[in-house]
């Protein structure tokens, strides 16, 4: 009988195979987090942020409402997403009719697409890593996935449903 951290290692490296992702056995972690239903919630998602090391710096960078970091696809526009199928999978997508933010100076909105109300930070939708855990930034340049921040750049073009967060200091800002 084998170990339910090795099953689930093994699902998570056979789904990034499936989908031809980037990610290796240096890259995937065995933890009890991939176990886990999706990061979407369904009710009001609070983004806040958080100090975390990303590529042997500590950086700030938002988290949901579980600390777990918070990450957006390059390939994404401000008002749909192209993460479907296996990506999502392993690339839950931050959903909330009204998400809430603590720490933030942007833009943190709602947007309809194909998985429902979509949380975005500066017009980039917003996902969790399924081999994540609190306080870890695992996923950072993964599949052209990159860590959000505080300082993203805005996406132009964005179509979202809310408001401007107010202001409140967050530290520098990193627009990856």
């Amino acid at each position: 009988m084998r170990h339910p951290r090795i099953i689930i290692a093994s699902i998570s490296l056979a789904a990034a195979a499936a989908i031809g992702g980037g990610i290796t056995a240096a890259t995937a972690t065995s933890s009890a987090a991939s176990s886990r239903p999706a990061a979407s919630q369904h009710a009001a998602a609070t983004v806040r942020t958080v100090q975390a090391t990303v590529g042997g710096k500590t950086e700030t960078v938002l988290v949901n409402s579980q600390g777990l970091p918070l990450y957006y696809y390059l390939n994404d526009t401000a008002a749909k997403s192209v993460v479907t199928g296996g990506l999502a999978a392993l690339w839950p997508p931050l959903t909330s009719p009204s998400p809430a933010a603590t720490g933030l100076t942007g833009k943190l909105a709602a947007v309809s697409d194909a998985h429902g109300d979509q949380v975005s930070y500066n017009g980039h939708l917003l996902y969790t890593f399924a081999d994540d855990q609190a306080g870890q930034v695992t996923g950072q340049g993964v599949q052209g996935f990159f860590v959000a921040t505080p300082g993203l750049t805005p996406l132009t073009g964005s179509s979202t449903s809310t408001g401007t967060v107010p202001a409140t200091p967050s530290g520098t800002g990193y627009g990856y």
